[in-house]
């Protein structure tokens, strides 16, 4: 079966979108992105449509793209009937859990003819996330807390890939139930659950968050010391490094189980 026809201009519609058709191989057919798309660092410099809940038509146009990739699921149902009005062909991507990557990567392999490089790429992401899944099986569980801001309190629910992460790690959710992707908290409900570890960004509200729990010293993981820093850059988008964040909660897990306090 013949590869289909290399799209030549291609424009990502949301950052992670953008990484995954440079991991896939089609860094070079990028002509244009969305705000906060950073990485490769080459994808900095491509001309901006906007951002990923509002794109500008004209900017977009004078790009005369061949394939628009959107997020399904995340790019809003307005863009997306912009997108039609437009007459642009538009690829959706489905990239919400780890799983999705590997998936996603191949599709866009097939659509954008660099099938090899992506299958590649997939298979590499693959390997490194099951052996990740097969070491930390059978590991003591704890029960995690990832904080993203302090004031309000915000956290992820088990839809987050990071959620998945920690799975992955012998981590447990303590808000995998939050009816929401993300959300706030109140101090108390966060204080009631009184996780084994707590986890957040580089990148997030460090200050606070530290501020926070030492106001808690009687906190299960204030008490163990098991408060951890990990890379955002590795963790905030569905891409292929979210094997090396991955591995990272995996690494900051184990150390925690050295530490944590009998229940």
């Amino acid at each position: 079966m013949a590869a289909p026809a290399r799209a030549a201009r291609v424009v990502a519609i949301a950052p992670h979108l953008a990484e995954l058709a440079c991991a896939a191989g089609a860094c070079d057919q990028l002509v244009g992105r969305v705000a906060y798309s950073d990485y490769p660092a080459d994808v900095a410099k491509l001309p901006s449509v906007g951002d990923a809940f509002a794109l500008n038509a004209e900017a977009l146009l004078a790009l005369q793209p061949d394939l628009v990739i959107a997020w399904d699921g995340g790019t809003p149902a307005a863009t997306l009937a912009q997108l039609q009005r437009l007459k642009l062909k538009t690829l959706s991507l489905r990239v919400n859990r780890l799983d999705d990557i590997e998936a996603a990567l191949i599709t866009l392999g097939e659509q954008l003819g660099t099938r090899e490089p992506a299958r590649k790429a997939a298979a590499d992401y693959h390997t490194r996330i099951e052996t990740l899944r097969s070491r930390y099986a059978h590991a003591r569980r704890l029960r995690v807390f990832y904080q993203i801001e302090a004031d309000p309190i915000f956290t992820i629910n088990h839809d987050s890939p990071i959620s998945q992460a920690l799975a992955l790690c012998g981590g447990d959710n303590v808000f995998a139930d939050l009816p929401q992707l993300a959300g706030a908290l109140g101090r108390e409900a966060v204080l009631q659950r009184d996780p084994d570890v707590v986890i957040w960004g580089d990148k997030d509200d460090v200050a606070g968050i530290e501020g926070f729990w030492k106001r808690w010293p009687a906190a299960k993981a204030t008490r163990s010391g098991n408060l951890y820093a990990v890379s955002s850059d590795k963790l905030a988008r569905a891409t292929p490094r979210m094997a090396e964040g991955a591995a990272e909660l995996c690494a900051v897990l184990d150390l925690a189980r050295g530490k944590a306090l009998p229940r």
